[in-house]
């Protein structure tokens, strides 16, 4: 059965989120995602594929939050924010498939389940600053 994109970021959000604390091994953690998401064998090895690809652009995705996080370090970002930050920013930088607005309006979405809803401003602020910047230099907007 395919998954709904929703779930799918939500899953990849929280296996991103707990690499910050612990780098799981993927076979300990499949049956783990599997058994707390309630989801299939398939959809958790795509979500920790599509995490793969986001931790191997980190640096990239974190240059990108430095840059225009000048009130915070990037470091005293909470967990959860960062987290979704960097998931956005991969779809927005990487994802040929999701439209820049799309992943600013999920990345939203993620702020308000999993984080604060007061940093949902937050997390607007520092994506439409780098998407603004990227717009006026041939970014790909969908």
């Amino acid at each position: 059965m395919a998954l709904v994109k929703q779930k799918f970021r939500e899953i990849v959000f929280q296996i991103l989120f707990s690499n910050i604390f612990i780098e799981s091994e993927e076979k300990s953690i499949v049956p783990f995602i599997m058994k707390q998401i309630k989801t299939t064998k398939k959809n958790t090895l795509l979500s920790l594929a599509y995490v793969t690809k986001i931790v191997s652009n980190l640096e990239k995705i974190d240059a990108e939050i430095k840059k225009v996080s000048t009130s915070y370090e990037i470091e005293r970002i909470c967990k959860a924010e960062i987290t979704i930050l960097r998931l956005a920013l991969y779809e927005m930088l990487f994802d040929e498939n999701i439209p820049c607005k799309v992943a600013i309006s999920e990345a939203i979405r993620l702020t308000k389940k999993f984080a604060n809803v007061k940093s949902a401003s937050f997390i607007n602020a520092i994506l439409d600053a780098i998407f603004q910047g990227k717009r006026h230099i041939g970014f790909h907007i969908l």
